[in-house]
């Protein structure tokens, strides 16, 4: 296997990748806006030594000469500094701009793959993955991918390029005070590769700790119910408290080592600076007094004077790269944790049978058409070997053989399951928690492959059709309801989102919904926020059987939708429930045995396997398992 670069690397290369052109323009404007950096010390070097040549020139003549030539110069250096200023303060702006707004941009483009690539990802990733931690990559650690494209890399570009031009300058100035530097410049790098390494390395700890410690709030607030009802807030504080104090822990000691790193470095660049003006003042009085030894240890007081603010521009920018290890670090976590849920696996899908809609023709032969045409849902099946196409109608004869099926390896849920829905059939599943109920319709919906046996559907191998369009043709109704953000006319449509308002009206009256909504205060225009918190589980509930006949689809799965409402709204939901399933092929999963009597098949199922299988009437006169269930001899658990 190819190993993949470092997902810092990878982000950059990404990066430049879409906006190649502009960081190519901003590094040339960070190399512009050092042109002062540059200028400044050569000018100031140009003019002492102007002013030196005239008052040695006047000395030795006995008389300081006309003050015009050294006048000009000093002029004609002042306006090539203004003019190097300027352009630097101009080229500042714009890369300044352009990182912000590129980078701004980059964010957007990372933010939208990731939540297209989360679209693709197996239910199992979701059950794996606390939903906090999951945001935490979206919130916290793109944003020090934004921070490290905008604050730090231009920090870095221009730093770098400002001490490549200022050494070469002080290499020609004076080669001994160069190699000075040279030697306060490997100190300076090994204090930071010390310090600054162990920063890091806790920033990026840090980093990891935010999701734990954000999935672990986002997972109390979902339970406050339950916390609040055992008196659990000092247990959840005490489980917050372990979090946080590893995250303090790391956070602390990454900020000390990056807070003592700047006066550190800031401190060997003093000493730096004085150790240079004592060998720089020391070699000019030797070459005053003519003790020189080589001529390379020649040195004018231009040199002096310039080589100074030179020294004290190149360990700042030694120190602000230092000071980048922060960011860098922070980014190098951050982007870890992106790349890692841009590389989870995404959902395999094979299948290539298509849902379409379509009608009968002349001949009595199915063919696709538009949706105002259309009188049935059909299965488009492509064959590759003759390249023709034939089409199966869409009628929910759903059938297992022989299913095996764990979770895991070591822990098989479901053992030699077989079953069959003709259909219109409604089949219900009865067992205790665990007994794998919702596991077989997890199998049908392809949110989990089995590992041995076959589903079949209208015939066809489900493995041999589009997990999309499988899924399209299921209906779903969960205990738990999940509403969403907007109108209740939105969540009804949610369903089918070319509804019309008359279609999401008419699967309202269907579920018994309309009553209620139009006893709410705007109706169908009430807005829902926070899961529909402001219904109760009775109303919401009837919502989602709306939307699921909104849905229209040929088979519908039911998962204990009547477990958690009181008994009088019980009765609503089944008369809604009983509306929806006309006609469908219906798998229903419950615990009140008294909403499936009516079923055509019940299956009774024990620890992954089918013990028992019949009408209502035909089990209980078995007077096996579901008769005891029935008459109270014990509980489903």
């Amino acid at each position: 296997m190819k190993k993949q670069k470092p997902a810092i690397i990878r982000i950059f290369l990404d990066y430049l990748k879409h906006f190649k052109f502009g960081f190519v323009v901003a590094l040339i404007c960070i190399l512009l806006n050092n042109l002062g950096a540059i200028f400044a010390p050569l000018t100031l070097q140009n003019i002492v030594n102007a002013l030196t040549s005239w008052i040695e020139e006047g000395m030795n003549n006995g008389a300081l000469s006309d003050p015009a030539e050294l006048l000009n110069t000093i002029r004609e250096s002042l306006t090539v500094l203004a003019i190097a200023y300027s352009i630097s303060v101009a080229a500042g702006l714009i890369y300044s701009e352009y990182m912000a707004i590129s980078g701004q941009k980059y964010m957007n483009l990372i933010r939208k793959r990731l939540f297209d690539h989360m679209q693709d990802l197996p239910v199992s990733y979701f059950d794996k993955n606390s939903k906090g931690d999951i945001m935490s990559v979206y919130l916290n650690d793109v944003d020090t991918i934004r921070q490290f494209i905008s604050q730090s890399l231009p920090t870095i570009a221009m730093c770098a390029m400002t001490f490549i031009i200022v050494f070469v300058i002080m290499l020609i100035s004076s080669l001994w005070l160069a190699l000075i530097v040279v030697v306060g410049s490997v100190a300076m790098f090994l204090v930071s590769k010390h310090i600054g390494g162990r920063s890091a390395r806790n920033f990026i700890k840090t980093q990891n700790i935010i999701g734990k410690q954000e999935g672990y709030v986002e997972e109390m607030m979902n339970g406050l119910k339950v916390v609040k009802s055992f008196c659990h807030e000092e247990e959840s504080q005490i489980g917050f408290d372990e979090i946080n104090k590893v995250y303090r822990q790391a956070a602390t000691e990454a900020n000390q080592y990056s807070n003592i790193l700047g006066p550190i470095m800031g401190n060997i660049g003093n000493i730096l600076y004085v150790i240079v003006a004592f060998v720089g003042t020391l070699l000019y009085v030797l070459n005053a007094t003519n003790i020189t030894i080589t001529q390379v240890n020649k040195i004018s007081i231009g040199v002096i004077v310039s080589f100074l603010p030179m020294v004290k521009q190149y360990t700042m920018n030694i120190n602000q790269l230092a000071q980048q290890i922060t960011s860098v670090a922070t980014a190098i976590g951050g982007t870890n944790r992106v790349c890692k849920l841009l590389d989870e696996e995404p959902e395999k899908d094979d299948g290539y049978v298509k849902l379409v809609r379509g009608k009968y023709d002349d001949s009595g032969n199915i063919i696709e058409c538009d949706e105002k045409e259309a009188t049935l849902w059909a299965w488009k099946h492509p064959h590759s070997a003759d390249g023709t196409v034939t089409y199966t109608l869409l009628q929910g004869d759903i059938r297992m053989f022989d299913v095996d099926f764990g979770y895991t390896e070591k822990k098989v849920i479901l053992h030699n399951v077989s079953l069959y829905a003709k259909p219109g059939q409604k089949v219900a599943f009865v067992g205790a928690t665990g007994a794998g109920k919702t596991t077989i319709t997890n199998l049908i919906n392809r949110f989990y492959d089995i590992a041995d046996g076959k589903i079949r559907y209208d015939g066809i191998n489900i493995n041999k059709i589009s997990k999309k369009d499988l899924r399209a043709s299921l209906g779903m109704v969960l205990q738990d309801t999940n509403l969403f953000t907007g109108t209740i006319m939105d969540n009804i449509r949610y369903g089918k989102l070319d509804a019309t308002d008359e279609e999401c009206i008419k699967a309202a009256k269907l579920a018994n919904a309309d009553g209620f909504i139009r006893r709410l205060p705007q109706g169908y225009n009430t807005y829902l926020t926070n899961d529909g918190a402001n219904l109760s589980q009775g109303q919401r509930q009837l919502l989602s059987i709306a939307r699921a006949e909104v849905h229209g689809a040929p088979v519908m799965i039911l998962d204990e939708a009547t477990s958690s409402i009181d008994t009088r709204t019980e009765a609503l939901v089944t008369q809604g429930m009983d509306n929806l399933m006309e006609g469908k092929t219906v798998f229903v999963i419950a615990h009140r045995l008294s909403t499936i009597q009516n079923s055509n098949v019940i299956i009774v199922l024990d620890h992954g396997r089918i013990i028992e299988r019949g009408s209502h009437d035909e089990l209980i006169e078995q007077k096996g398992t579901y008769y005891q269930l029935y008459t109270g001899a014990f509980e489903l658990e």
